[in-house]
């Protein structure tokens, strides 16, 4: 549905509310959209390294031609992939939803903010709804939070992260595929820069902010070298990074149709080899899977980076007045 047609018949639930969500800014082909929401804690399949995630947008304006949660749109009958990209959904009321489940229940596993979609892509620099779901965070103790994304906008809210870290155990992970900046274009056309990146990761180091990076997805012949992989696990040290990941592609029906059209144009020779190992499964298996692994550990143990952040609370200190304190007061 175009903005200003009326809405198809028949849709029913997230589908419908999509259909009737009403345009909040729109930008070059990208339109923003609100749209209600009923839950801002989305409990994780078992398995995952987390047990709650949230993002609060649907669709991402990075456009990654590897993203795997493009399928989420389907829910609302947008199949076109395209429209994973350029119709952004924000979650409206999202702080009262989110104070109310936390007054409810006590989440015990981690909380992951952004897991399908980047809660610092550029609608976030207007909408402000991560920051909202943060300042409700900030008013907790006892959480296990991780913000992931590849945008240098995370740098707004570091006082916000200050405060949350002093009482819950925090960590931000930047995701950064390549240090080639020719590559990054071509693999996430509208994310900002590897350097720019790093600077994020500076910056949140030297504020005190554990912050790793990952390399996300690892694809094989195209990011998968050890001397890729070894420059950055050194630049994301050098940064200030404590932590490294190293999860591999799977490519899940939605992100095939957009991904390998993709290897096809830019890397041809590789089209052939990446159907069949993706023939059978979305998820890579076997003598492969266990080589990067192996790459990885080695690489994190010549850096001195860890698999992930510490798990420990921090300390309870007393802390002075903050201007988030200051805020809240007023």
């Amino acid at each position: 549905m175009l903005c200003g047609d009326s809405p198809p018949t028949g849709l029913i639930g997230i589908a419908k509310l999509a259909a009737e969500s009403e345009i909040l800014e729109a930008k070059r082909a990208v339109q923003y959209f609100e749209i209600g929401c009923r839950s801002v804690l989305n409990r994780t399949r078992p398995g995952v390294p987390f047990d709650w995630s949230i993002n609060p947008y649907r669709g991402c304006e990075f456009a990654c031609r590897y993203c795997y949660a493009r399928y989420t749109h389907e829910f609302m009958e947008l199949r076109d992939s395209a429209d994973f990209e350029d119709r952004i959904y924000a979650k409206s009321n999202v702080a009262e939803i989110l104070s109310r489940e936390l007054s409810r229940l006590r989440p015990t596993g981690g909380i992951a903010i952004g897991t399908a979609t980047d809660p610092y892509q550029p609608a976030e620099r207007r909408l402000k709804r991560t920051r909202a779901i943060l300042e409700v965070c900030a008013a907790h103790s006892g959480l296990t939070l991780h913000v992931t994304t590849k945008s240098a906008l995370v740098t707004r809210d570091i006082p916000l992260f200050t405060e949350i870290a002093r009482k819950n155990r925090f960590s931000v992970n930047i995701t950064i595929t390549t240090l080639d900046a020719s590559l990054a274009r071509q693999l996430e056309p509208r994310a900002p820069r590897p350097d720019l990146r790093l600077k994020a990761v500076r910056a949140l180091a030297d504020a005190g902010i554990a912050v790793g990076v990952f390399p996300n997805p690892i694809m094989p012949l195209i990011t998968d070298q050890e001397p890729r992989l070894d420059r950055l696990a050194k630049a994301a040290r050098d940064h200030g990074a404590s932590y490294f990941g190293g999860g591999l592609l799977f490519l899940q029906p939605c992100s095939r149709r957009v991904f390998l059209p993709f290897v096809e144009k830019h890397f041809p020779h590789l089209l052939g080899r990446y159907e069949e190992r993706y023939e059978k499964s979305a998820y890579l298996q076997g003598p492969y899977r266990d080589m990067i692994r192996e790459r990885i550990a080695a690489i994190r143990d010549r850096y001195g980076l860890s698999a992930g952040p510490k798990s420990e609370l921090p300390v309870a200190r007393p802390a002075q007045p903050t201007l988030f304190d200051i805020a809240l007061a007023s």
